[in-house]
């Protein structure tokens, strides 16, 4: 007589779809954890007596990034004063639909490159809002973080003070 396993294999399949739950679980937590650490600016936006205000916290890197818009479309930006312009990964730019301009050259810490011309109708962080910004679209760029250049940063008072910046716009107009 064969005894009937059914049982046991049942069980085993249980087991098994448990670990997976659990691991999946794990996963995506510290994907969560890992994304916090990289961009720990969630929560930005504070409007005071018409001045726009943004208080950014520099992520374990010592970089500000920050979650924001380009015509009215999610971004993730990285500040760099460093940039003329903000600079947009060719694969970010098609995301966006933005319209390729003139080619023109730019110097980089990797050497001078071919970048193309672009202007973005709006940009936004928190209650910062600019519109028709110069930027520029980048076919060397890797990843989906987008340069935040100085054609945006020239608009806005910043103090920077320990670990935080703080971004202020005059809404008066």
């Amino acid at each position: 007589m064969q005894k009937d396993d059914t049982p046991s294999k049942v069980g085993q399949g249980m087991i098994y779809i448990a670990w997976l739950l659990l691991l999946a679980i794990l996963t995506y937590g510290f994907n969560n954890y890992l994304e916090q650490q990289n961009n720990p600016n969630q929560d930005i936006s504070t409007v005071l007596n018409n001045t726009a205000e943004v208080r950014l916290k520099q992520n374990r890197y010592g970089h500000y990034v920050v979650n924001g818009l380009i015509n009215n479309i999610p971004v993730t930006f990285l500040l760099d004063t460093g940039a003329t312009l903000i600079s947009i990964p060719a694969q970010v730019a098609i995301k966006l639909q933005l319209k390729k301009g003139y080619p023109a050259q730019s110097n980089t810490a990797n050497g001078t490159i071919t970048v193309y011309s672009t202007r973005l109708n709006s940009v936004r962080i928190g209650a910062i809002e600019q519109n028709n910004i110069r930027a520029s679209i980048n076919p060397h760029m890797t990843g989906d973080e987008i340069l935040l250049g100085m054609s945006f940063l020239k608009h806005l008072e910043m103090i920077q003070k320990g670990n935080e910046l703080v971004l202020y716009q005059d809404n008066h107009q």
